[in-house]
């Protein structure tokens, strides 16, 4: 890396998506700018940022084919305007199934340019007494292994909001110095998870870990746990908004990530 990279600002958007496309770009794009006016160069919006309807098939009417529509040219657009790496949260695009989308991430990089794509593979369900969810009724899992992407600070995976769950998926994606994850996690299983489990990625890889974070209760009656941060390669938090929408920021430190290497060298140490 040359001196440029040795650091780099990022910053999760935090949002409460609601019903209506329209006023979530508004909402993105007043959290990108809040982002860049704080010095982030890369920057995250949260899983279904664009949209978060009362069923799980009101999401299909808007679903988008690859490299075109609204929702793509705002991102395009954004990253341009602002010279920034964008992930952009997810989008529904067209999948094979006549009703099913992919849910995906995109990632733009300072000129607008796409420069990773991620289909959602791991679908979210959840069953306990009236609360219930299953992502399946209308989401086709992605079919393809997780994309990396590179910055100027190094390589970067991506992972999707239940994707924290299985560590093997971020093991598998080799040796990156930033892991960004965007998501919606529910107010049950991140009161409980999303913390410990966010932590435990940046511990087990000692890298990064930037996640952002659908957070407060949604016009749909859904109610989501927030709590975007950053977080070192030592597991500490550098920076988290618990609630609403906003910004969660910081900076990210070659110096500390080779340092907790050195000092702790596990990956060196992997026997399996």
């Amino acid at each position: 890396m040359n001196d440029q990279a040795r650091s780099m600002r990022v910053a999760a958007v935090q949002m409460v998506s609601g019903l209506a496309l329209s006023d979530n770009l508004e909402q993105a794009a007043r959290g990108i700018e809040n982002a860049v006016s704080g010095g982030a160069s890369l920057v995250a919006l949260p899983e279904y940022f664009c949209f978060m309807g009362r069923r799980d098939t009101d999401k299909l009417p808007l679903a988008e084919t690859a490299g075109n529509g609204p929702v793509q040219a705002f991102l395009a657009d954004q990253a341009r305007r602002h010279g920034i790496w964008l992930v952009g949260g997810t989008l529904p695009l067209r999948s094979p199934d006549a009703d099913r989308v992919y849910n995906t991430c995109l990632v733009y990089d300072p000129l607008g340019r796409i420069c990773a794509r991620y289909d959602k593979i791991h679908l979210f369900s959840f069953q306990r007494g009236q609360e219930s969810y299953d992502e399946s009724r209308a989401i086709r899992p992605g079919d393809e292994a997780p994309r990396v992407f590179d910055t100027p600070f190094g390589r970067t995976a991506l992972g999707i909001c239940y994707d924290l769950r299985f560590p093997e998926f971020f093991r598998a994606q080799g040796d990156v110095r930033l892991m960004v994850l965007p998501a919606a996690f529910t107010w049950t299983t991140g009161s409980v998870h999303w913390e410990v489990l966010l932590r435990a990625r940046a511990i087990e890889n000692q890298c990064y870990v930037l996640a952002s974070a659908q957070g407060g209760a949604h016009a749909n009656g859904r109610r989501t746990w927030g709590h975007s941060m950053l977080i070192d390669p030592w597991g500490e938090i550098l920076d988290c908004l618990p609630e609403g929408p906003g910004v969660a920021a910081g900076t990210l430190d070659a110096d500390r990530l080779e340092a907790v290497r050195e000092s702790l060298p596990a990956l060196r140490h992997r026997v399996l």
